[in-house]
């Protein structure tokens, strides 16, 4: 009798500790999606540290393919992600490339809330397609746009080869569309084909003039690029912005706010370094994600 007494303050713990446990899981609990380069990373680990500060446990699922993670957000696998609205309408939905920023962002969002997924807190972040030129270039042609590149092109004809991928420089919303609109046109002999990630190096070794780039790689920070400003807007925009799912946002309609933080302040520039950062620097993702969000107010220091 006397040990079953001992016994009972010990069971009463047990299931303290239990239904505690059960409470936890039962609390806020998200999953942040995320594809598989950099920028995503850093997204992703920037938005769990802030959904964490505000109580939620949450779960990554990170380097995915942009088609996987999305239908990880479609079947409920994964609650939200940064998406890109260029992405979303052109290669999820098949729509025509929007250049209005805003209009796109509406499009996306109207089309997807019919398929449970909520979009909110569009970024200044344009991970889209730029041209770029060493600054040295850019400073002795006087070239600073595709326009300006264009002319150039026009009254120098053959003088000028350009580094791209296989898929930028043969589709329309690529370079055959770029010089549609502009109204100029290289030679098969100045394209010179490669995987992109090789595009930049041959610029910045004198290999090309002109390459084909992203607006927020960190190449473009490292070689000390100019990007030619798209003055007449060809390039649809690839903004990011935080895709949710519907039931998610209805059930912790606070994530909108949270992720506020981060729309409100990021920039293309700001992105890139970030990337360059963890790209050419090589330091950890997290690392530079909480050392962002301490530096800017969001996080206070541990």
């Amino acid at each position: 009798m006397n040990k079953l007494l001992k016994l009972i303050p010990l069971i009463m713990i047990t299931v303290i500790l239990s239904a505690c446990s059960n409470f936890g899981v039962a609390g806020k609990e998200v999953t942040v999606g995320g594809k598989n380069f950099t920028e995503q990373y850093l997204l992703s680990e920037m938005t769990g540290f802030l959904l964490k500060e505000e109580g939620f446990k949450v779960n990554q699922m990170n380097n995915l393919g942009s088609s996987v993670v999305r239908s990880a957000l479609e079947n409920g696998q994964v609650d939200l992600m940064w998406e890109y609205t260029g992405t979303a309408l052109i290669t999820y939905m098949g729509q025509e490339p929007v250049t209005d920023p805003d209009k796109a962002y509406e499009i996306v969002k109207d089309i997807d809330s019919k398929e449970g997924i909520h979009w909110m807190n569009m970024s200044k972040v344009n991970n889209t397609y730029a041209l770029a030129l060493r600054s040295e270039t850019s400073k002795e042609l006087g070239i600073v746009s595709i326009s300006d590149l264009a002319d150039y092109i026009n009254k120098n004809p053959g003088k000028l080869t350009i580094a791209s991928d296989a898929e930028f420089a043969n589709r329309p919303d690529g370079l055959k569309g770029v010089e549609k609109m502009y109204g100029f046109e290289m030679g098969s002999s100045q394209i010179k084909q490669m995987d992109i990630g090789l595009t930049q190096r041959a610029l910045n070794n004198e290999q090309v003039e002109v390459s084909v780039a992203f607006e927020t790689d960190a190449t473009i920070k490292n070689y000390d690029l100019v990007t030619l400003e798209d003055d007449q807007q060809f390039f649809p925009p690839y903004r990011a912005a935080v895709a949710i799912s519907q039931e998610m946002h209805e059930k912790y309609p606070e994530i909108e706010e949270i992720t506020a933080q981060l729309s409100d302040k990021l920039t293309s520039d700001i992105m890139r370094d970030l990337n360059y950062r963890v790209d050419i620097k090589g330091e950890s993702v997290s690392v530079v994600a909480y050392e962002w969000l301490v530096e800017n107010g969001l996080l206070e220091e541990e």
